[in-house]
């Protein structure tokens, strides 16, 4: 994720939204066991990290894919490594 992305994320301030969702008893008896052992106050903020975590995973993930994708889409249209190489560089500079 860009460094900009993860800033807004990490702002206290943004706007939230209501979400109901059916958990089975026992997973959430099990959320509110282990959420004071991981430092959270509660089950629901404990939910909102483990949310977070995997689609940071999953956004990472298919930047990723995209990113590996459009180099051999380069490649194959004639690009050469060195110009992707000092390409990449810039990018990753920023």
């Amino acid at each position: 994720m860009k460094i900009e992305q993860l800033k807004k994320r990490l702002k206290r301030n943004r706007a939230m939204t209501s979400v109901t969702i059916n958990i089975p008893e026992d997973v959430v008896e099990d959320l509110q066991r282990i959420a004071p052992l991981l430092g959270f106050s509660d089950y629901q903020p404990l939910i909102r990290a483990y949310i977070g975590q995997g689609l940071r995973q999953d956004l990472e993930r298919f930047e990723s894919e995209t990113v590996t994708a459009l180099i051999a889409s380069l490649k194959r249209r004639g690009v050469s490594e060195q110009v992707i190489d000092e390409a990449l560089k810039d990018v990753v500079s920023r």
